[in-house]
């Protein structure tokens, strides 16, 4: 049984918090991104994304800096806690940290309200032209370039998305070095 005296130590919020980023970096990103986009149709697996895709980078924004906050330090190995220690280790901690934070906040504050707007011009185009943007072509010159900047604009997120969780698996290996 641990000791109750863990609970004012970082240690313990600061492993919680990476579990629950690493934990939803992975399920959303190789399990409900893919079943929901293999069990709904198009219509309302973009609805489903819509919702959820500000959520989970908003959550996948805040556990970096929450992760900075709770840096455990250690006395024995004269690691300071908190965005101290973050700032001392500039490979294990500092870049990674930062990274998911960087590609987290581009997804959630700029590219992921780009391409709801992009998707929400199309459905627009797709009233125009009287089809859907994933029917058989050929399509609008309108709706040619809204596909393209949709394809351009995901394609960058989901690189966003895999480097946040490469660089989140990365700052696991190197948090699990300490616990050695």
């Amino acid at each position: 049984m641990p000791e109750l005296s863990i609970f004012k130590s970082l240690a313990p919020y600061h492993i919680i918090s990476y579990g629950t980023l690493l934990g939803t970096e992975f399920f959303q990103t190789f399990v409900g991104g893919i079943v929901s986009y293999q069990a709904l149709p198009r219509p309302q697996f973009s609805q489903l994304q819509q919702k959820l895709f500000p959520v989970y980078f908003g959550l996948q924004t805040a556990f970096p800096a929450i992760l900075a906050l709770t840096y455990p330090g250690s006395k024995l190995l004269g690691i300071q806690s908190g965005l101290q220690g973050v700032l001392a280790d500039t490979w294990g901690a500092l870049f990674p940290i930062a990274t998911i934070f960087v590609t987290s906040l581009a997804n959630w504050a700029i590219i992921g309200p780009a391409t709801t707007s992009i998707m929400r011009e199309r459905k627009h185009q797709e009233t125009r032209d009287g089809k859907k943007y994933y029917d058989q072509g050929p399509h609008s010159e309108e709706m040619n370039k809204l596909n393209s900047a949709f394809s351009s604009m995901h394609g960058l997120s989901s690189l966003l998305n895999l480097a946040g969780f490469i660089m989140t698996c990365w700052y696991g290996v190197s948090l699990a070095e300490r616990i050695q």
